[in-house]
């Protein structure tokens, strides 16, 4: 059994294969990575039984990582190993996973015991283990009347990449008045004031930037997540100018 870990500080990684080989004395090697993308090209030339993956690294992200390497080989194990719970980052793992695949994600934060239970677990158990904490973000994105659901979360992506309605009902294949109901549910559920009041130099707020500022506080949006978001606007964009 050989395991993959991906991760850019020298001192988690050597935490972290401290961690594999008490949790794993059958696992026969275990290679490191500094970002994402060298874990990939690790993945061509190695037979890797599972990975633990950082989210946060330069090169590749841990999901950009995670989602080629699920692409190549569905059915592998993954254990993502991050410092963030924001619903940016469960939200990016959530829509990569597989249907069927083993995988985990604790936090940073947790004690050596827990991460090697977690490693025990996925690796050797076939378990999917996540932090409570996580646990906690995933059920309230799914709650729809806490969480936003994957037409606001787009919609909220969209503007955030400073789009227009037209530019956005075009790319989701809705009508303009379908993009500004989402964007009405978006408001409310963030808290945005749409009634008239104004002072005396006008409204306080563009609603479309307050909601990327609050969204950006609140852990809905990342600087990691944007420029995964940006990158299939690019794609789309250049299909269709074919």
């Amino acid at each position: 059994m050989n395991i993959l870990i991906s991760e850019d500080d020298p001192l988690h990684r050597s935490f972290l294969k401290t961690a594999i080989i008490n949790a794993l004395p059958e696992c026969k090697r275990v290679l490191e990575t500094q970002d994402g993308r060298a874990a990939i090209e690790a993945m061509a030339g190695e037979t890797i039984y599972g990975v633990v993956m950082d989210l946060q690294m330069p090169r590749a992200s841990g999901v950009d990582a995670a989602k080629e390497i699920w692409r190549r080989q569905p059915d592998m194990r993954i254990l993502f190993w991050s410092n963030y719970a924001d619903e940016a980052y469960v939200r990016g793992v959530a829509r990569i996973v597989p249907s069927g695949a083993v995988y985990g994600y604790l936090l940073k934060s947790a004690s050596e015991e827990r991460l090697e239970l977690a490693v025990r677990g996925v690796f050797q158990e076939d378990q999917c283990i996540i932090d409570r904490e996580v646990r906690g973000v995933q059920q309230r994105s799914e709650n729809i009347l806490e969480g936003l659901t994957d037409s606001e979360f787009e919609v909220l992506t969209d503007i955030a990449l400073g789009m227009t309605d037209k530019a956005i009902a075009a790319r989701r294949k809705i009508s303009t008045r379908g993009v500004q109901s989402r964007l009405k549910h978006l408001y409310e559920k963030l808290g945005i004031d749409q009634s008239d009041a104004t002072q005396e130099f006008g409204p306080v707020f563009n609603s479309r930037t307050r909601a990327v500022a609050l969204a950006l506080s609140r852990g809905l949006l990342n600087v990691d997540g944007l420029g995964a978001y940006q990158d299939g606007l690019e794609t789309w964009l250049s299909s269709r100018r074919l």
